[in-house]
């Protein structure tokens, strides 16, 4: 078993689970995943520092200096909470070269890709002259991204974050914004013997539901991102009425909308309240976040992505459509790319595992990177 792996197995074995999905908050969060790379870097005369995020949890900031002035600077950005698990998931298990365990692909491998090629970089001869390199332990991901939103916030900037994700070692800069959004329409109670003296709130929404999964995800569709293919709609959660006996007067869905680049809350909104006025229906629309999650779209030809694709031998870009950290992170002023071992059908899975090669190519293809700069 090389380093990679056992830095790989002691970080699966930490229970992070994100404090928001923890019963009766009874998690620690990140903070003994960041004591245990910390605890590791010292030794190495590595520089650290705790950014302030929520109560108890902080952003984990690594940096190896240059040897000379700074003129780059160069995030690694993975996210060390993961979502909640039994207790024998965070046990883990080598078998068949893969490593199994809660975090493993999601994305503690990216963790031990990251934090390990940092670590060489400091022992080795071979360290930039003239590019810092900050790793970047973000809280808070699996909720509401609250390391990369106050990270994204601060004044510390960069060249390029490499964010890390399970992206089967493929480059990405495009992903899709999402939007959560609980509808409301409201009727008037009455027996349900006498059905006519009242207004069922329910039948509203029913229709509701049906315009948005039926025509709306029609209209979606037509629209097409060169990385990201559509926008999509989904109604996840409905809840109306008290008792059979009783005309509802109070229904709500909750709706997760994916968006691409160029769409905003704005435009969305206007689109499902244009979708309801012809059919004579009206919904209260509330925003379920509290904060913007806006779609990723980096230029793929900014020098640094150029060197990372050649070096990760991608000979193009790709997007997905699941929501990251780098998003926030762009947002802020710096320019963010995906990446990482591990595919995302195995994230937050009840066999949630890791192949040991990716991880393996991973350290590889950050370390070529890395000696590469000035």
């Amino acid at each position: 078993m090389n380093a990679a792996t056992r830095l790989l197995r002691d970080l699966v074995a930490i229970p992070s689970i994100n404090p928001a999905f923890a019963e009766n908050g009874s998690s620690p969060g990140e903070e003994p995943v960041a004591q245990c790379l910390i605890d590791r870097a010292r030794p190495l005369g590595l520089d650290i520092a705790r950014q302030p995020v929520l109560p108890g949890r902080r952003n984990t900031l690594i940096t190896l200096r240059p040897t000379g002035k700074v003129q780059r600077r160069i995030l690694l950005a993975p996210h060390l909470d993961v979502v909640p698990a039994a207790d024998r998931q965070f046990q883990p298990v080598i078998k068949n070269d893969r490593l199994h365990g809660r975090g493993a692909c999601d994305t503690k491998g990216s963790v031990a890709a990251y934090f390990h090629t940092l670590c060489q970089l400091a022992k080795s001869k071979q360290r930039p002259r003239h590019t810092e390199i900050i790793f970047v332990g973000l809280v808070d991901e699996e909720c509401n991204q609250a390391g990369s939103r106050a990270f994204g916030q601060s004044k510390l900037k960069a060249d390029l974050a490499i964010v890390g994700e399970p992206t089967m070692l493929k480059v990405v800069t495009a992903h899709k914004g999402d939007l959560w959004w609980r509808l409301e329409t409201k009727g008037r109670a009455a027996h349900g013997a006498r059905p006519e003296l009242g207004r069922n709130a329910v039948h509203a929404m029913a229709r509701i539901v049906d315009l948005l999964e039926t025509k709306y995800a029609a209209q979606l569709k037509k629209r097409c991102h060169r990385l990201l293919g559509s926008p999509t709609i989904n109604v996840g959660v409905i809840r109306g009425g008290h008792q059979p006996n009783v005309v509802p007067d109070h229904c709500t869905i909750d709706i997760d909308r994916r968006t691409l680049p160029g769409e905003t809350a704005a435009t969305v909104r206007h689109e499902i309240t244009a979708l309801l006025k012809p059919a004579k229906l009206k919904a209260i629309i509330t925003d379920l976040k509290g904060v913007d999650s806006l779609p990723l779209e980096t230029d793929p030809a900014l020098p640094l992505v150029c060197d990372f694709m050649r070096i990760a031998r991608c000979a193009k870009p790709r997007g997905v459509d699941f929501f990251t950290d780098a998003s926030p992170i762009a947002a802020g002023g710096t320019p963010a790319l995906v990446f990482g071992p591990g595919n995302i059908a195995q994230a937050h899975t009840d066999d949630e595992w890791l192949d040991l090669k990716q991880l393996d190519t991973a350290i590889a293809i950050l370390t070529r990177f890395l000696q590469t700069q000035p």
